[in-house]
């Protein structure tokens, strides 16, 4: 028996990729997946029970169709650009960097906020292949709860970006329930009715992904950055106010990160950093006082070098003031982790997900790999571990050798055995043609220098007449110039 070689050519607007097998064997069956696009939303500030106290008939199908979870939790700070990071990238927020929703120079004494920080290419930096270091700007007072705006941009992901520029990857933010959680508390009727809101956008999406064409195609998750939890203020408790802390001076400080919800950093004037932290220590019942190495390991933040020398952080409810308080939310997150008022939500679903599943909690620094797997993306260095979250997936079967490609038109080309014959049966398979998977069974014969193949969709899906005239076409070619015996298409 002759070597020969099969080759998967992938042809892409910006993507060249060529899979060769070498020296197959008598009798191989190979599996080729067509790799399923990806939506990725996050819905600011949905505590993971949020659905419990509303009516979310849209969440509820979504669950039933697909895969929910318990509940995810957040990497540790529990704010939003952080915790989007260590979506995007699989790190802990030490190992990425992006350490705060505030840009600050401890040496200038300049902060920005978040907003402020877009416009900075020293803030957010490529870090993965997941986030290659773009990204949208958001106006000041770009409002967050306008729900024809957000059908705006569902349009414009679904129909532009999938459907019309076939894009694989979309990442979609929504600032809500986040805003109203903070402006009312999270047991507020307002944020009930924002939740409702949500339902009925969840809705819209999947009507639309649905109107295009792009249920089997597309897989879609949902999740959040973190929770919410009511605060507690003067009058139900005795806040924290760190000017009113006997022994402690602001003198002593040359830069502060306070007046931040429940977490606070210092760096200490030189030689008073021991000074500082023992007056801190032990100052409040709520608030717990760490130099930056003892920080515990299961929060991952203490390793960066923007960290300050001295973090505080206050128990869920509280708030870690500086001179005096100067912001009245209801609610707030950037809580310890472990709260449970700080745990997501988490839906997924699509042609790549199980149905009807409910799976136990996970990290969403496990989402990243995920993710990778699903759009057969080789991972950067990254933190989380697949195993975690691969039980949510439909099983790959048959169990055969599998080559994954991602594809705008796929091209398969079956080389001749006969050393002379340097011809091709080129079959041409495109998006709309084909279903997500397709079996290429490649036989050999004792007696025959060149290759049978069939294709054979699992879900009885034909190849259409125009391109199985079209390979027809390309074999006639093949088999006036191609002695002893020319490949055979077995549509």
């Amino acid at each position: 028996m002759c070597d020969t070689v099969l080759r998967f050519v992938v042809y892409h607007p910006a993507l060249y990729l060529c899979i060769t097998i070498s020296n197959i064997a008598v009798l191989g069956s190979f599996m080729v997946f067509i790799l399923n696009k990806l939506l990725l939303i996050s819905f600011d500030g949905f505590r993971w029970d949020y659905d419990r106290d509303v009516e979310t008939p849209n969440l509820d199908k979504m669950a039933w169709d697909g895969v929910k979870a318990l509940y995810a939790t957040p990497a540790f700070l529990t704010i939003t650009s952080p915790s989007h990071f260590t979506m995007l990238t699989g790190r802990y927020i030490e190992n990425h960097g992006v350490i705060h929703n505030m840009w600050f120079n401890t040496t200038t004494q300049e902060k920005k906020q978040y907003y402020m920080t877009q416009f900075l290419s020293n803030y957010y930096l490529p870090t993965s292949k997941m986030s290659p270091g773009l990204k949208a700007v958001e106006p000041h007072f770009y409002d967050h709860s306008n729900e024809s705006e957000w059908r705006v941009n569902i349009d414009k992901v679904i129909d532009e970006w999938f459907h019309q520029q076939d894009l694989d990857f979309v990442s979609l933010y929504f600032g809500e329930p986040d805003l109203i959680g903070h402006t009312y508390g999270p047991d507020s009727p307002e944020r009930k009715e924002m939740v409702r809101q949500v339902d009925r956008t969840v809705g819209y999406i999947r009507d639309k992904i649905q109107d295009h064409g792009l249920t089997d195609r597309l897989n879609v998750i949902m999740t959040a950055d973190h929770g919410m939890t009511t605060v507690l203020r003067s009058g139900q408790v005795e806040e924290i106010i760190l000017s009113k802390i006997p022994g402690f001076s602001f003198k002593d400080i040359q830069f502060q990160l306070l007046d931040y919800g429940p977490l606070g950093m210092l760096l200490p004037k030189e030689g008073m950093l021991e000074k500082v932290y023992q007056a801190l220590k032990g100052s409040h019942p709520h608030l717990h006082v760490y130099k930056k190495e003892d920080m515990p390991e299961r929060l991952h933040y203490s390793k960066h070098p923007r960290l300050l020398p001295i973090i505080l952080i206050a128990d869920p409810g509280y708030i870690v003031n500086g001179f005096f308080p100067v912001h009245f939310n209801k609610g707030e997150h950037g809580f310890d982790n472990e709260a449970m008022d700080m745990k997501a939500f988490f839906r997924a679903v699509g042609p790549d997900f199980q149905s009807d599943l409910m799976v136990g909690p996970f990290d969403l620094v496990d989402l990243y790999p995920l993710m990778c797997h699903l759009l057969g993306i080789k991972p950067e260095i990254h933190d989380g571990h697949l195993n975690k979250s691969k039980d949510m997936l439909v099983p790959q079967q048959p169990q055969e050798e599998t080559m994954v490609v991602s594809v705008h038109t796929l091209v398969l080309l079956i080389h001749c055995c006969e050393s002379k014959c340097e011809k091709y049966l080129l079959l041409t398979l495109t998006k709309s043609t084909i279903e997500r998977r397709l079996v290429v069974d490649t036989i050999f014969t004792e007696n025959s220098d060149c290759v049978e193949a069939h294709s054979n969709n699992e879900d009885q899906q034909k190849i259409s007449g125009n391109t199985v005239a079209a390979v027809n076409r390309r074999q006639t070619a093949i088999n006036q110039s191609c002695s002893g015996g020319a490949p055979k298409l077995i549509p």
